[in-house]
């Protein structure tokens, strides 16, 4: 599919929407579609590495967003992610880059990558390494890091946390204690510790409980936590 064809059908999809959602906060032109909707799109694209690097040079929202959901993992650089992590200019951009299933984490560097992002003095890159690890820690590979790997970093987070407005690594932290029974009650500690963390302290969204989404009771039973 060539970058014409992929801009045809966001089009399109702009189009038939009844209400089209808000842009990005940056200068770049935006058709208003949304992540769920570019998903949908991206499937129907198809895994396309060339494709991709093309449509990450776009001024075009979507088709920056769309060129990280079909890029493949198998072609994917680390030379190409240590430049693309420097141009992530939305929030929304380092969400799909890192995290919720991203080409990212599929890379076979991905490990490596996490560790070494989530000790970068760089703000964006410990972010995207903490959406990393947040992959790798759902990850039900055979060939996933052991629980010492995550215990290091669920400690990590325990020690670094600044307040509760500035937890890096909560989701992960979250992630973690979802593995196994073990990593719960590590990641349990850590997060009764912080608390409910407030991100946008005008109290429009509720307080992110970690302690409360790991204390649930379908994930105790799946756990096998008494």
């Amino acid at each position: 599919m060539k970058k014409s064809q992929v801009l045809n059908l966001v089009r399109e999809q702009a189009a038939s929407q009844k209400a089209i959602r808000t842009g990005p906060s940056s200068s770049r032109k935006s058709y208003g579609v949304g992540l769920t909707d570019l998903r949908k799109l991206a499937k129907k694209i198809g895994r396309d590495h060339v494709l991709a690097l093309e449509l990450w040079q776009s001024d075009i929202h979507e088709l920056r967003i769309l060129s990280l959901l079909i890029d493949d993992p198998k072609l994917i650089t680390r030379e190409q992610v240590e430049k693309q992590v420097g141009e992530l200019d939305e929030p929304v951009l380092s969400h799909v880059f890192s995290s919720c299933d991203a080409s990212l984490s599929r890379v076979p560097f991905v490990v490596e990558l996490a560790t070494d992002w989530i000790d970068s003095k760089d703000k964006a890159r410990r972010k995207c390494g903490y959406g990393l690890l947040s992959e790798i820690a759902g990850s039900k590979k055979q060939n996933a890091p052991d629980d010492t790997f995550f215990l290091s970093y669920i400690d990590r987070i325990g020690r670094t946390y600044e307040d509760k407005g500035l937890v890096e690594g909560a989701y992960a932290l979250l992630c973690m204690g979802k593995r196994n029974k073990k990593l719960n009650a590590a990641a349990l500690k850590v997060a009764k510790k912080i608390g409910p963390i407030d991100y946008d302290g005008d109290g429009k969204c509720e307080p992110f409980d970690v302690a409360g989404h790991l204390t649930k009771e379908h994930l105790k039973r799946r756990l096998g936590i008494a």
